[in-house]
């Protein structure tokens, strides 16, 4: 009977244990399977290409400065796969970056040589590669929540709760266990909130620190990692999540002499003492979004609906994306004053509002007027093509608000060339904004991003005026 009831629950959807994937964030790639290169292959080729997890967690790049864990260990690689070789056989890696529950497939497919996740990755995606010996072993899951809000030490705590995850995480299976165990307890199962493909480990972590979301599960060190620059985070430490696993990297099957010369340089490998120097530097200052529907964010958003509802609509713009961009540049203060002319809701400036044709910006109704006939027109002229969706092609708009769109297209021009995804600005186009310009659009384009999704949650009750006050 107990049996027959844990099949129903499944059956209905009531663990919540099946990942409702959201759609990708932007176009996949894809190239045609081809015949396994193993290490001499590469030498003669004297090109290793790496499969990175998009994540910036763990490939990113700012400015010539690796912020990505995977860095290190992969630069360690290339010198011990350099040794004692000569000029014509030295190899130089290739990153490709790809979404991290893209990363087998693409390998299996021939896109890459060596996949180095920096995650966990769910078992169910591993199968017909090779597995290296670990990366990192013993790797740990950890409740990550917000301090100041309740802590948990037992199962039976999380019944009820939402816990949001990203596409693919290893802690899917874990709460999947958890719930049977919380079904033969008569209570309540965890309910998983699989989160927007346009958001990434750290920006899940960043959206609990605000209390957007109020509870993650990833791995412990890359928690512990955040948290140095996320000071608000809050771990669980003493929640048992399921037994720890290793962090490993994948290669092709049958690339059995890559796999070799891959165990053993991880058998002596050591992270340098200061590996996280320039992460720490670089993103101290960087993460500061703030949950943009506390109580009176929220009646100030209220306030001013009606009027980004009306020119958004005449733009054909989704009034979220508004109200998204209204709260990053002034937290919805018609007053606000920014540097060089820009002013009010929408932090406008008057030679840019004089450009599409509004006058005054000095009301919030021009001033919205101004800012959605100027992101409509960068649409137009830039980014209209049907290859983008709809969430990329915002994103390449807000950025071009941002950094100007000339400059924006340079740097899809240099994503084809160095084989990105030049449609999809999250992890793909972004990469070279970070490399030639540092965080600070990619950033704006982020917070935008995330302050849509936590407005784009409660969309219904923000457009009846209703929801927490």
């Amino acid at each position: 009977m107990l049996r027959l009831l844990l099949t129903t629950l499944l059956l209905l959807g009531l663990l919540n244990v099946v990942p409702a994937f959201a759609r990708e964030a932007g176009p996949v790639q894809h190239a045609p399977a081809s015949q396994v290169r193993d290490l001499p292959q590469i030498r003669a080729s004297k090109v290793l290409r790496v499969l990175v997890n998009q994540s910036r967690n763990s490939s990113g790049e700012v400015k010539g400065e690796p912020v990505g864990v995977e860095y290190y260990r992969l630069r360690a690689l290339e010198h011990a796969l350099n040794a004692r070789m000569d000029e014509g056989q030295r190899i130089t890696f290739k990153v490709v970056p790809r979404a991290k529950e893209q990363l087998i497939g693409a390998l299996r497919r021939g896109e890459g040589d060596l996949a180095a996740p920096g995650e966990l990755l769910d078992a169910a995606l591993v199968h017909e590669v090779g597995v290296s010996a670990p990366v990192v072993d013993q790797v740990a899951l950890v409740l990550v929540g917000r301090k100041g809000d309740r802590s948990f030490s037992r199962i039976e705590q999380l019944s009820g709760r939402t816990i949001a995850l990203t596409t693919a995480s290893a802690a899917g299976p874990v709460i999947e266990q958890i719930n049977q165990q919380l079904v033969l307890r008569k209570r309540a199962p965890v309910r998983i909130e699989w989160v927007d493909p346009t958001l990434a480990v750290e920006d899940v972590l960043e959206m609990v620190q605000a209390g957007i979301y109020r509870l993650t599960v990833v791995e412990r060190p890359i928690a512990q990692r955040w948290a140095r620059v996320m000071s608000k985070l809050r771990l669980d430490t003493r929640l048992h999540l399921g037994q720890p696993q290793a962090m490993r990297w994948y290669v092709r099957k049958d690339a059995t002499q890559l796999l070799s010369s891959i165990d053993r340089f991880l058998a002596s490998y050591r992270a340098p003492d200061n590996q996280d120097a320039a992460f720490e530097r670089i993103y101290r200052r960087q993460y500061r979004v703030h949950d943009p529907l506390a109580r009176q964010d929220r009646r100030r958003l209220i306030s001013v609906r009606a009027v980004l509802q009306k020119h958004a609509a005449e733009q054909q713009i989704d009034w979220l994306n508004l109200a998204a961009l209204a709260f990053k540049e002034s937290s919805l203060d018609p007053k606000a004053r920014g540097v060089g002319g820009a002013h009010g809701l929408m932090q406008i400036t008057p030679p840019a509002a004089q450009r599409v044709g509004v006058s005054d910006t000095s009301t919030v109704d021009g001033n919205v007027q101004a800012s959605a006939r100027y992101l409509a027109m960068i649409r137009r002229k830039f980014f209209s093509s049907p290859q983008l969706n709809e969430r990329e092609r915002m994103a390449f708009v807000l950025a071009a608000y941002n950094l100007g769109p000339e400059r924006v297209q340079a740097m899809r021009a240099q994503a084809r060339r160095r084989g990105l995804n030049a449609n999809q600005w999250f992890f793909q186009t972004e990469r070279i904004a970070m490399e030639q310009v540092g965080m600070g659009t990619v950033n704006f384009v982020n917070s935008v991003n995330k302050y849509f999704l936590a407005f784009n949650r409660e969309r219904s009750g923000l457009e009846q005026g209703i929801g927490r006050q």
